[in-house]
């Protein structure tokens, strides 16, 4: 432990591309450890199975460090609290579950999905929150067992106080209130014999010693779920501190839908991680005017986590873009700024990878910036007559970038030929030949309908830049087609 005692951890899930917010709250927690002489763990929380991949935790890692947070403890650099990884800690959890159930506050319950998912219907349908409705809280001892030992699956659901409601103080928004008959009887182990996120997080809050823990204000409904499994356990909770939800300038959540989200977004463009994380940080911070140019050092003797704003952080991204462009004038030499240079280039491979694939269609050397010029460009200033040598009419143009966009989100592995199997998947289930789908991307992607090639360009530029580059393609066609009748 440290001379404070103050532990504190960011356990991001590798289920997508590490979020803006995701640096929000890490940075939170770093400042707060850097300014109590404490600890800043990392643990990764990957319970979702079937959504987490170690690609995702790469990402995760790497955008992290490049934000230039370094942590003391974590699955990458180990520490005395490990494994820190949750899909590594999975024969941990069974005892505490146990417990609960042995002591009477758990229960097994064998609902299948369909019923479960009756029940939402029918909850809906009368316009009452959705949340388990008891049907398996009192099977008796001989029954449960019965049914396990035939082979049924079953989960572990908690039981919920009947009456009155759960009161703690909040580090951010002080003393909150919640009635337990809005908590829902959340499974604590699932069928396949993972911890849900609730039971994982408390146990190994607990058994790493943290102090604090400074999350999205989204998950100040859960606090009564993870207070009961505390009291259940026997064990004294954290300190728990909700930090408000970073939202765009219409004040609605951000989200990848409607702006960029993913670091590796602002890597790709340009932003160098100190702008970034001083954009962050003076969501935590009480300044006067001109002062906003801050290093990491100035945000930590600056924070004050006793005066936080609880009236939301926005995401202005031209506030952004000033600081960065204060960054690179003002606080990097001209060496610095070269190197910089050299190494965003260099980022993936997307230097070498543009050149390699640029040999063979060049006969001079000056013809490389027109020809990979797009892999390096923050905006593409798309019109829509970009798209006027394509053959297709606006509305099947527009109908193939609606249609390709979700349909890339599913891919896990994101490289050429992940990208490729799934649009000629595309076109296969449009009834479209490949070529009719692809020459509106080859337009949303590099600007042009001669180009480097379609699937290895997708994968140089990443899943983010890709992203929106469809995004603003679909809206310069939309502005072709019209308005819907």
């Amino acid at each position: 432990m440290t001379a404070s005692g103050v532990r504190v951890r960011i356990a991001p899930s590798p289920t997508g591309e590490p979020h803006v917010g995701t640096a929000y709250i890490a940075l939170f927690n770093y400042l707060f450890a850097k300014k109590h002489g404490g600890e800043f763990i990392l643990r990764i929380e990957d319970t979702d199975a079937t959504r987490s991949t170690p690609e995702f935790e790469k990402k995760v890692l790497d955008a992290l460090k490049w934000c230039g947070l370094k942590w003391s403890e974590g699955p990458d650099v180990g520490g005395p609290y490990g494994p820190y990884r949750q899909s590594d800690r999975k024969h941990i959890y069974g005892e505490y579950v146990e417990k609960i159930v042995a002591a009477g506050h758990g229960f097994r319950c064998f609902c299948t999905p369909e019923r479960l998912e009756k029940m939402r219907e029918a909850q809906r349908a009368a316009n009452l929150p959705p949340k388990y409705d008891g049907h398996c809280l009192n099977l008796s001892a001989e029954e449960v067992s019965s049914r396990m030992t035939a082979g049924e699956p079953s989960v572990v659901r908690m039981k919920i106080p009947t009456e009155g409601s759960c009161k703690f103080t909040d580090g951010v928004y002080g003393d909150v209130e919640i009635p337990w008959d809005a908590v829902d009887m959340q499974v604590l182990l699932k069928a396949d014999g993972m911890p849900t996120y609730h039971m994982a997080n408390v146990v190994d809050d607990h058994l790493m010693k943290i102090t604090h823990v400074a999350r999205g204000e989204e998950w100040l409904a859960s606090v009564p779920k993870h207070i009961l499994i505390y009291r259940y356990l026997g064990l004294e909770p954290p300190v728990f501190m909700h930090l408000s939800l970073m939202r765009n300038a219409d004040k609605s959540k951000l989200s990848k839908r409607k702006n960029p989200t993913s670091i590796s977004y602002y890597t790709a463009l340009g932003y160098i991680p100190e702008a970034l994380m001083n954009f962050l940080g003076l969501f935590f911070v009480q300044i006067a005017e001109g002062e906003e140019l801050m290093t990491m050092d100035e945000l930590t003797e600056k924070f004050d986590p006793e005066n936080l704003s609880k009236a939301g952080a926005i995401f202005d991204i031209q506030k952004l873009d000033w600081l960065n462009g204060r960054w690179i004038r003002e606080k990097l030499s001209e060496e610095e700024f070269q190197h910089r240079v050299l190494h965003w280039a260099m980022e993936n491979d997307r230097l070498k990878a543009g050149l390699a694939l640029s040999q063979s269609r060049i006969s001079k050397l000056g013809e490389l910036p027109d020809l990979t010029g797009f892999l390096f460009k923050s905006d593409l200033n798309l019109d829509p007559s970009a798209f006027a040598k394509i053959k297709s009419p606006p509305e099947e143009i527009l109908e193939i970038l609606n249609t390709v966009q979700p349909d890339l989100e599913k891919i896990l592995e994101w490289n050429v030929e992940s990208i490729e199997a799934e649009l000629r998947a595309v076109a296969d289930r449009m009834g479209k030949k490949l070529k009719v789908v692809v020459a509106p991307l080859f337009v949303a992607i590099s600007g042009s309908s001669r180009s480097l090639p379609l699937f290895d360009s997708m994968a140089i530029l990443g899943r983010a830049v890709v992203r929106q580059r469809l995004k603003l393609a679909s809206q310069a066609v939309a502005s072709l087609v019209g308005p819907k009748n």
